[in-house]
């Protein structure tokens, strides 16, 4: 087979949005990662809450329950009225318990420890057999906590901004990850992945939001199609 002459450019894109963002918003604070199951449980609870109530009612749970199998093995009502204040509790408590239950039923006991000793792919694979634990969740899992592997978190802030910037098309969180995935340099490791996931949530919290979009103020715009399209008659 024939070589080609010219190798492809590397697709700096993603790069160049990661600094320009840093310069407006500062470098995230590093996280403080928490074991696996205590990352699953939060991320089950946050989905469409915001991070103040989600880290408000993880405080309480902890304070309330020694461990998480006293947590488990509570009524489902007694869960739900423990995280009332998330969206969608009536929904959450009994999946959560499931959760609980079934990592249980199919490891001996309740931990997710011994996923350290697989591929990133085998666990999200295995995560992702829970009903309740879709993409999102398991690269939060993999990335956030202690297992510290490279994935990238596509929550709805990241598929806004990203589809706004024309960076994958309109598609759902997997997918999305895959193809930004393709453009993360191979030099980001968890670490990094996740503090670029922090600067598109926070963007996507201050300027890129979903309803009012401050295109104008954003340091984004030049390179933003919809941006473009928004102030073209401004």
């Amino acid at each position: 087979m024939t070589e080609p002459l010219f190798a492809a450019a590397p697709d700096t894109r993603l790069v160049e949005i990661h600094q320009i963002l840093t310069e407006q918003y500062g470098k995230p604070v590093a996280r403080v990662a928490w074991d696996p199951l205590t990352q699953l449980i939060y991320s089950v609870l946050a989905s469409r809450t915001g991070t103040p109530t989600s880290e408000k009612v993880m405080r309480e749970l902890q304070a309330r329950y020694a461990s998480w199998e006293e947590l488990r093995d509570a009524p489902v009502g007694e869960i739900e009225g423990a995280i009332g204040a998330i969206t969608f509790a009536e929904t959450k408590a009994p999946r959560l318990k499931a959760i609980l239950m079934g990592i249980t039923a199919r490891y001996g006991t309740l931990t997710l420890e011994f996923l350290a000793k697989y591929r990133t792919e085998k666990i999200r694979a295995w995560l992702e057999g829970f009903e309740g634990i879709g993409n999102q969740v398991s690269a939060a899992v993999v990335n956030f906590s202690t297992l510290r592997r490279r994935a990238l978190v596509v929550d709805a802030h990241h598929l806004r901004v990203t589809q706004r910037l024309a960076l994958t098309p309109r598609a759902d969180a997997a997918t999305t990850e895959e193809r930004l995935m393709r453009l993360v340099p191979e030099a980001w490791g968890a670490e990094m992945l996740d503090e670029h996931h922090s600067l598109i949530k926070v963007h996507g919290q201050t300027l890129c939001t979903f309803a009012e979009p401050r295109c104008k103020g954003c340091p984004l715009l030049g390179r933003c199609p919809t941006g473009m399209r928004n102030t073209s008659g401004a």
